[in-house]
């Protein structure tokens, strides 16, 4: 594929990058070349090679790498079809742009358990109402597997591509909605077979939330058994750990159990050690996994770099709340003996539930996304609830009545030690975690990439050019088996970033989430120029991408 021998001469590419320093995704030191475009694939020619081109862009003094792969988004629905009701696509076109502004070419959603599928069809209306409150982007559309998925998603919205993981929370609700129970035989043979569906129609793996209602219901025989038709397919088991804060080693101890017993490569999402009772803990769990790794598991993660986190605020409240589904949560949260119940656990703790807050506190917790109550995003729960003169849990439960559940948190429970330690960890790999709603969104979404190779990279040294990239190219290709992408060789799609090394820096805040990094001037997607100048084209190249 691509232009090779004669026809370098002879045949117009639709594009010539001339004059790269390539940093190709491998690892290997930068070298010249020229790089030629043709019907969205890429051939890699010795500088100075003649070739005729529609377009030649002279990027003499800069870098070209393979377009950046987002291991870990939650954005599953910026450009799926709703139901009425909906956000205007003009108000989303901010969110799908900022991942696409720092170099992101390709975003692995479904992530932490929660996608958009799948679910046996009597299960689907239950099932909005969890997505809405997931997602957070109005009535979304769940779909029986993946082929409804991807023809769900609106290709004149996709800037960039898009994969999905199975959600466990989703494929449970599917089958057995929000009970907190073990499933039966019958239910976990069918919660088997839409996985198997799915992961066939080219799903990307397996994905457990495992703090996050319905998944946190789930027992560790039952992740084994789904992991098991994941390790079939040759594809990952990626988890968000059932505890990254004071129980984050049991955690991890659970999830290698997991991926020893069921075969499947293990994928542990957004690593941390969270809170007072876990910070330092990297000391240990990174060595776990190198050891677990020299004994024969297959086991990878990723991370954001930055000291917070972000998810729903109705997970800083017990598990037992959300039992039901998001309906019965929010009858509960009207009673006052529930209320006492939520703080009394919060105090004390509860067996097997991570409790954000009794790790850390309301102070530590701001409002990044409620849209019935626009005045509070930014704020700290804490002083927003001083302010109107409550509790902590009742402004909380009060908040969430208002919203109808739509209310996303920001969480600054890490510490910078720790972040960089698996930063630099050779098992890493980066991604956002991005929750891509309206508001005041966490920075990672716009910022992340950047950041990596800016902040980290050349700011403090952290990691070389080549070894950053590699985290954001071929190392994420090949785990998640995205075959012609993450290498810039001859055939590979022509998913390709350009940037300037001495300038690239993430330029998203707390305060400005969405701010745009500089440095990032050309990002080419599919073949097709989407960034020149550092700014949107009118291109939409973006595609779903299926995992065989």
């Amino acid at each position: 594929m691509g232009l090779m021998g004669a026809d370098v001469a002879t045949t117009p590419a639709d594009l010539l990058l001339r004059g790269a320093a390539l940093v190709d995704g491998t690892g290997a030191p930068a070298r010249p070349a020229d790089l030629a475009v043709t019907a969205g694939r890429v051939t890699v020619l010795p500088p100075g090679t003649a070739v005729a081109a529609t377009e030649t862009l002279d990027v003499t003094g800069r870098v070209v790498t393979p377009g950046f792969i987002d291991v870990h988004t939650h954005s599953d629905a910026l450009a799926a079809r709703f139901g009425g009701g909906h956000l205007d696509d003009g108000a989303l076109d901010e969110l799908r742009l900022a991942p696409l502004l720092q170099g992101v070419t390709t975003e692995i959603s479904g992530n932490c358990g929660i996608s958009l599928f799948p679910a046996l069809p009597g299960r689907l209306p239950e099932l909005a109402g969890h997505l809405r409150v997931s997602f957070g982007l109005g009535p979304v559309l769940p779909a029986e597997d993946f082929d409804a998925f991807a023809a769900g998603q609106r290709p004149e919205l996709r800037r960039n591509h898009i994969a999905s993981l199975v959600g466990h929370g989703t494929l449970r609700a599917g089958v057995m909605g929000f009970e907190d129970r073990p499933p039966t035989a019958e239910e976990l043979a069918a919660m088997c077979g839409l996985l198997d569906r799915a992961l066939a129609q080219g799903a990307a793996g397996l994905s457990t939330g495992l703090i996050y209602p319905p998944g946190v219901y789930a027992g560790t025989e039952e992740i084994v058994a789904l992991a098991k038709v994941a390790a079939r397919h040759g594809k990952p088991y990626v988890t968000h750990l059932r505890d990254e804060m004071s129980q984050v080693e049991k955690a991890l101890e659970e999830a290698l159990e997991i991926a020893a017993r069921s075969g499947a490569a293990l994928q542990v999402s957004h690593h941390k050690t969270a809170g007072r009772h876990a910070w330092g803990a990297t000391l240990r769990t990174l060595p776990r996994l190198e050891r677990a790794r020299a004994e024969g598991v297959d086991v990878l993660c990723d991370v954001y770099p930055y000291t917070a986190g972000s998810t729903v605020l109705h997970a800083m409240l017990p598990p037992w709340t959300s039992e039901g589904g998001p309906a019965a949560l929010l009858e509960r949260l009207r009673g006052g003996e529930v209320r006492d119940r939520i703080r009394a656990d919060i105090a004390h703790g509860v067996e097997g539930w991570e409790n954000t807050v009794g790790n850390g506190g309301w102070d530590l917790i701001s409002v990044a996304a409620a849209p019935a109550r626009r005045t509070a995003e930014g704020r700290r729960i804490a002083d927003l609830a001083a302010e109107a003169g409550t509790d902590p849990v009742d402004y909380v439960c009060d908040l969430l009545l208002e919203a109808r559940g739509e209310v996303t948190i920001i969480s600054h429970s890490m510490r910078e030690d720790d972040v960089r330690r698996v930063l630099a960890s050779p098992l890493s790999m980066i991604g956002s975690d991005g929750v891509p709603k309206p508001g005041r969104p966490h920075p990672r979404w716009a910022g992340s990439f950047a950041r990596v190779l800016g902040h980290y990279g050349r700011g403090h040294g952290l990691l070389s050019l080549e070894s950053a990239v590699h985290k954001m190219t071929g190392l994420p290709a090949e785990r998640f088996r995205l075959a012609g992408r993450g290498v810039v060789r001859d055939g590979a799609v022509a998913d390709l970033v350009v940037l300037d090394p001495a300038a690239v820096l993430d330029g998203a805040t707390f305060e400005q989430p969405l701010l745009p990094p500089v440095g990032v001037e050309t990002v080419v997607v599919a073949g097709r120029v989407a960034v020149r100048d550092g700014r949107p084209t009118a291109d939409r190249a973006g595609e779903v991408v299926r995992v065989r």
